[in-house]
């Protein structure tokens, strides 16, 4: 039982330092950096390109981390189905050398913003526009990923609602995030406006409600189980 709590908590903690490093490079630095136009986005890129390259490193950083989670998470779940437990590491793991490639837009803006020899032959306007095509191609790359960000949970939710030390219900809405990647993914391709639509919101909420559930129950309380009406849980 320690020896099983200690590797919970070990991809607990991974998974934390993901979803932290997830909603840095994610959400919070492209909430500074993207404006309404292109002018004001490479503007505040210019004025803040400590900000941008920190989005890169901590992006980087949050790929590595992702590399360490499914084998943590095997080591803890393999004995529970050997099959899924090798899928969920798969799907996991295919999405890393194409988020390492994704950063290579970012890299590009970079060059872009940095050497003076670019504005001068391509002007500002034309600039502006080669910024903003290298970001919607790291956008681009982002939707792609989604597909193995959701894959990935389908296995996983099966090995936790199947290993009788983990809660079910966090089981149950790994798996139904899965299907919520992929619609998504596949809503947002086919129809342009999905994502203004309420079914996207709908779809969009058991991942992170399962992902963060999961991430605080493995680094909180292991694999431990609740013991309802009692003064104690089963101590590690």
């Amino acid at each position: 039982m320690k020896s099983r709590n200690k590797k919970a908590r070990v991809a607990g903690l991974l998974y934390l330092l993901l979803v932290i490093t997830g909603m840095i490079y994610l959400v919070y630095i492209p909430s500074q950096l993207i404006g309404e136009s292109a002018t004001t986005t490479v503007a505040n890129i210019r004025n803040s390109e400590w900000l941008f390259r920190l989005e890169i490193i901590v992006g980087i950083i949050s790929s590595v981390i992702f590399i360490f989670l499914p084998l943590a998470l095997y080591r803890l779940l393999h004995e529970v189905n050997k099959t899924h437990a090798s899928l969920m590491v798969l799907f996991a793991l295919l999405s890393v050398p194409i988020s390492f490639v994704n950063f290579l837009n970012k890299f590009s803006v970079l060059t872009l913003i940095t050497k003076p020899e670019y504005l001068e032959k391509l002007g500002e306007s034309n600039l502006q526009t080669q910024v903003m095509l290298q970001l919607e191609n790291y956008s681009t790359g982002l939707t792609v990923l989604q597909v193995f960000w959701g894959l990935w949970l389908f296995p996983f939710g099966y090995l936790v609602y199947k290993s009788g030390f983990l809660p079910k219900l966090l089981g149950i809405f790994l798996m139904a995030g899965c299907f919520g990647y992929l619609i998504n993914f596949f809503g947002g391709f086919l129809y342009s406006g999905f994502h203004t639509t309420i079914l996207s919101d709908i779809t969009g909420m058991p991942a992170p409600l399962g992902e963060i559930g999961i991430c605080l129950w493995l680094l909180i309380m292991g694999t431990n189980k609740l013991s309802f009406g009692k003064t104690a849980v089963a101590k590690t």
